[in-house]
């Protein structure tokens, strides 16, 4: 299997906050090879032929439409990209398979059920399968043959997935595992042939089972009547005393917590593909929009009003794609490592993901945040006709909503992320402590002289080292006041994480416009450093707020004082007017009539 992605002395999981990286060992959406450029190409092919123009059939969930074209996905490799050949798949890296997620990321339900499918669906028996189970299972989901399905969340058990109440129990004769209970919510379920279900032995062994839709004792409930995504299946599944082959068992009996989650670590990455991606098609068709629309003798696209509102949709677009390309090549060079060591591509795979999945909640957060605002905004400018049936906007404002309960609430994603941070912390991984200790220090001296930088992004590197160093003095003073109480305080851990989703992918963009100016020149490159200066002006102000909000909570008197005027000087950032940065990345995307950045 080669790469076409450069290998780098690549950063640990949480490093990015104590450590820097160089531009020329991130990898961006530049660096595409002209086979990464097919693919892409391939699936757009793809939907504009097979998807869009049949939307409301699967909306109305025409009977047997979407298995269908899941099948022609499986005849053209599209549900196998990451699967070993002799799987019957096409064994490429993670960078190259999730090329296919964003390529068929603005397909609607269709997006959803294919993402279900190659995802949650098949990856936990590709990754924790024995041989026979992959030579059964795989090979037909990777076709197409069969549809795959999860089977996690429950009525009383939905963040909290330990909490589930189906049963697992072995039978006198040792041949079955004995299943009784309910889920509900499971994406593809009515169309699935087979399902990797969690449920827990003897009461307390949370386990993993590979059910088949014809398993005795084993039924499918109705389609759910939902807000958006409504051509994707979603309904409930019984088990009443259905019999799972011993042979069946998923990994070990009492590994399924760690299946469970490994597996959603690589679905909150994708999540935020998806998300980024079906957001330039809203921007596209609000721009398109705008500059059709007229009024007061004018196209709507005229006004500071809409260009502000396109310029900040490029903007998240931009430093989101950033981000993803950013952390995907993390995690293929950490699976590569893992596999030049000789661990098998199960344990490469699934290590390289939970390595990164600290940076896998703050992008799941942020992709799906970023579509919600662009839908929002895309609808606005549509006005009145943004309420209308008639106007593809409108199935976007509904399908977008999902993405903040996916693959774990984003209020739950927030904690996870700061929850590893600290983990790693007090593992020895990042030594958070001792360089918030050192931190305080140098707020207790004077501040230095700037030294003169005629670096093209010399201010942005200098806010970038103050961003970390604001989310590692909070953190610091969390552990040490707070201690073990730090994971009652939702609220403070909520205002950590949004810091850090916005000091992580500031830095991801900007290694992207270094990296872009280093290669091109500065004058290529002035639309890209009006949005990173844009994009770091305004997260500035929001990593000052939540900083000292998150203060306020647990720190008194003159220290309160003091860490404020900490957050104060670690975002002190120079004045840069947004509003004609803004401007010209609207007027840019007006000339072009598309986002061309």
């Amino acid at each position: 299997m080669t790469s076409s992605i450069p290998k780098s002395a690549t950063l640990k999981g949480g490093e990015w906050l104590i450590k820097e990286c160089d531009p020329f060992e991130t990898f961006t959406p530049e660096d595409l090879s002209e086979e990464q450029r097919m693919i892409l190409e391939m699936c757009n092919q793809f939907l504009q032929t097979e998807v869009i123009p049949v939307l409301d059939r699967i909306d109305k969930m025409e009977p047997g439409l979407m298995r269908s074209l899941l099948q022609k996905c499986g005849d053209l490799g599209l549900l196998g990209a990451a699967v070993p050949e002799e799987y019957g798949g096409l064994g490429k890296h993670f960078i190259t398979s999730g090329l296919v997620t964003e390529g068929l990321a603005q397909g609607h339900s269709f997006t959803v059920a294919h993402l279900a499918h190659i995802g949650i669906g098949s990856m936990p028996i590709l990754y924790y399968g024995t041989d026979e189970q992959r030579l059964k299972y795989i090979t037909k989901l990777a076709s197409g043959e069969w549809i795959g399905s999860y089977a996690l969340t429950e009525p009383s058990s939905g963040s909290d997935s330990l909490a589930a109440k189906t049963t697992a129990k072995l039978s006198d004769d040792g041949k079955h595992y004995i299943l009784n209970g309910q889920k509900c919510w499971i994406t593809n379920g009515g169309i699935a042939d087979v399902f990797t279900v969690f449920a827990k032995v003897d009461g307390d062994k949370f386990s993993t089972f590979i059910v088949e839709k014809g398993f005795q004792g084993f039924s499918i409930g109705k389609e759910e009547n939902k807000l958006g995504i409504k051509g994707s299946s979603t309904v409930q599944l019984f088990f009443q005393d259905c019999k799972v082959p011993v042979e069946n068992v998923l990994g070990e009996i009492g590994n399924g917590q760690k299946i469970a989650f490994n597996i959603l670590n690589v679905g909150r990455y994708k999540m935020c593909v998806c998300s980024i991606s079906a957001s330039k098609a809203t921007l596209n068709s609000s721009l398109n929009y705008a500059l059709t629309r007229e009024q007061f003798n004018t196209p709507i696209a005229n006004f500071g009003a809409i260009k502000h509102k396109l310029a900040e949709m490029a903007i998240n677009v931009w430093v989101g794609d950033s981000a993803t390309y950013h952390t995907g090549h993390l995690i293929t060079n950490k699976e590569e490592e893992l596999l030049d060591a000789g661990e098998p591509f199960g344990k490469a795979f699934l290590g390289a993901a939970e390595e990164y999945a600290c940076e896998s909640s703050l992008l799941k957060v942020f992709g799906s945040e970023v579509q919600d605002s662009v839908t929002d905004e895309g609808l606005q400018i549509h006005g009145g006709n943004g309420f209308s049936e008639e106007y593809e906007i409108t199935r976007s404002y509904r399908d977008s909503r999902i993405n903040r309960i996916f693959e774990g609430t984003n209020e739950i994603n927030r904690m996870l992320a700061v929850n590893m941070l600290i983990k790693y912390a007090l593992k020895g991984k990042l030594d958070i402590l001792g360089h918030a200790h050192s931190i305080f220090k140098e707020l207790k001296s004077p501040p230095q002289p700037t030294v003169a930088d005629d670096d093209f992004f010399a201010s942005e590197k200098k806010a970038i080292a103050g961003f970390k160093k604001a989310i590692i003095m909070l953190i610091g003073s969390a552990m040490q006041k707070l201690g073990k109480n730090l994971e009652t305080e939702q609220e403070v851990m909520m205002n950590i994480s949004d810091m850090a989703i916005n000091a992580y992918t500031a830095e991801c963009a900007l290694l992207r416009a270094m990296k872009q100016t280093a290669t091109y020149g500065e004058t290529a490159t002035l639309f890209q450093a009006d949005i990173i200066r844009t994009y770091f002006y305004d997260a500035a102000s929001r990593i000052n707020k939540y900083g000292k909000d998150a203060l306020n909570r647990f720190v008194e008197g003159e220290e309160l004082l003091f860490m404020h005027s900490g957050i104060d000087r670690f975002t002190k950032t120079r004045p840069f007017d947004t509003i004609a940065a803004r401007r010209r990345i609207a007027e840019k995307m007006i000339e072009e009539k598309k986002y061309c950045f």
